[in-house]
């Protein structure tokens, strides 16, 4: 089966999906891997090392994309414009890249409506079967480290303490503020420069991982706080009251240090404002804070994506895409965590795809299956458009094309049809009053036989309609 790897296309992006390495893999599994001419260029791979490790050269994205069953990406494929991707990828083409999907309903409705099978590397379970897949750590581990040199390159003082003959320099204090993978790397850099450090989490269960590696831990630590960490391991979202004292907190502690580092995120939201321009304004003249989360809206209320601004004498850097600013180690860690998600979808003996869809992994990370999308994290967006289509159908008076058994059954026995059914009863309501006039008339121990032989014609229209009743919530109860 053949494989492509494309160029990627999206601005910023310098990473690549496959290392000569992971070629040699998959060329070793019996696969046929493509790599787009010029692919791995800005992660410094050659063609010459792609074609060395068994992969042929495309010289454009059409020919890489031509035949392929499966494409692995480093961004989700482009839909529309001038670099579309969906009009060279064939219908049923399995894609595996990072998609962000709570923020690409568009693009995830697209991959649909093409008939594309989308695995999303960024909902890769947090289970240990799946830690060599998973891409968000691998990732993050390789930012965390960055944003302290970033930091550093715009820093104006060094960051270890120095003796020297003309005088003592005091180190620097450095504040990180989330300890996920992201932060505990920059925990770890800052401290390997000589820095003194600090950090924040809300969950509890951080502390303990920021304190061995030497740092000191800042928070509110209430009874929220102890009930702060959802089962996947990520942070919840914290009340305003609680906001409001870490807030107090974090001041306090921001006007006292030289460099904060912020890489706060929740899944499916717009990342938390921790540092406000008011606490900007506090800090030390020369003060330098790096926003890891400034893609997704940032941590500092001033920090502007893709820059280093200046605001009340602090540097605010705001880079895009900081693990492709170490493309190298980044494309190596992201090729082979897609290579071992690729190769539990692979059949080494037959030597072509065998997709365990009760797999957790697979279930966890398929986003669009069969032009519908399928996780169940983004189930409203495809109620929604199974609602439109239910309606529009039963207004034409056709029958649907509908993916899911519920589905198909809702359309054998109309809904429509429910309301008409429900109204059998009024139609029937003489037979009730006839029954009630026998009861007046005759005695009580001859009345008891009529009224149960209402309820048996009552329950026997009840449980024809059970099964419409019950389908209909499953469409439209959850949109």
């Amino acid at each position: 089966m053949k494989i492509a790897i494309p160029k990627e296309r999206r601005p910023n992006e310098t990473r690549v999906a496959a290392s000569p390495e992971t070629v040699k893999k998959l060329a070793a599994l019996g696969c046929d891997v493509f790599v787009e001419k010029g692919a791995g260029v800005a992660a410094s791979f050659t063609d010459t090392a792609y074609k060395d490790a068994g992969a042929t050269i495309g010289k454009d994205a059409a020919t890489t994309y031509k035949d392929a069953k499966a494409v692995l990406k480093v961004q989700k494929p482009i839909a529309g414009g001038k670099d579309d991707e969906l009009k060279v990828l064939p219908k049923g083409t399995i894609v595996v890249s990072i998609a962000d999907p709570y923020r690409s309903e568009k693009e995830l409705d697209a991959y649909a409506k093409a008939g594309l099978t989308a695995f999303a590397m960024d909902f890769v379970p947090r289970i240990t079967r799946a830690q060599s897949m998973d891409v968000l750590s691998s990732q993050s581990n390789l930012a965390g480290y960055k944003s302290v040199l970033d930091g550093a390159a715009v820093f104006n003082r060094a960051f270890p303490m120095m003796m020297t003959a003309a005088g003592t320099i005091a180190p620097a204090k450095v504040f990180v503020m989330g300890a996920g993978v992201a932060g505990l790397q920059a925990i770890a850099t800052a401290r390997r420069l000589g820095a003194v450090v600090s950090a924040t989490d809300v969950r509890p269960a951080s502390k303990e991982q920021v304190e061995s590696l030497g740092a000191k831990f800042v928070a509110v630590e209430d009874d929220e706080f102890k009930q702060a960490e959802t089962a996947g391991g990520y942070a919840k979202e914290m009340s305003d009251a609680y906001k409001a004292k870490q807030a107090t907190l974090i001041a306090e502690t921001i006007a006292k240090v030289d460099m904060v580092i912020t890489t706060a995120l929740i899944p499916g939201r717009p990342a938390p404002v921790l540092v406000t321009a008011e606490m900007v304004k506090s800090m030390k003249p020369g003060s330098v804070i790096v926003d890891l989360a400034v893609e997704n809206g940032g941590n500092c209320e001033l920090s502007v994506a893709g820059k280093v601004v200046e605001k009340d004498g602090v540097s605010i850097v705001g880079y895009n895409n900081v693990p492709g600013r170490l493309a190298t180690d980044a494309s190596s860690l992201y090729a082979k965590n897609v290579f071992n998600f690729f190769e539990l979808m692979f059949d080494k003996e037959v030597r072509e795809l065998k997709i365990d869809w009760n797999d957790e992994i697979i279930k966890g990370t398929c986003v669009t299956h069969e032009g519908s999308i399928v996780h169940p994290a983004l189930a409203h967006t495809e109620k929604k458009a199974a609602s439109k289509t239910e309606t529009k159908t039963a207004a034409e008076g056709e029958p649907a094309t509908p993916k899911s058994v519920a589905q198909k059954t809702a359309v054998k026995t109309p809904v429509r049809k429910t309301a008409t059914t429900k109204k059998a009863p009024s139609k029937r309501a003489p037979v009730k009053k006839t029954t009630a006039k026998q009861t007046t008339k005759a005695a009580a121990n001859k009345a008891t036989p009529k009224p149960k032989a209402a309820p048996k014609k009552a329950s026997a229209k009840p449980a024809e309609s059970k099964p419409e009743t019950n389908t209909e919530p499953k469409d439209g109860g959850d949109a």
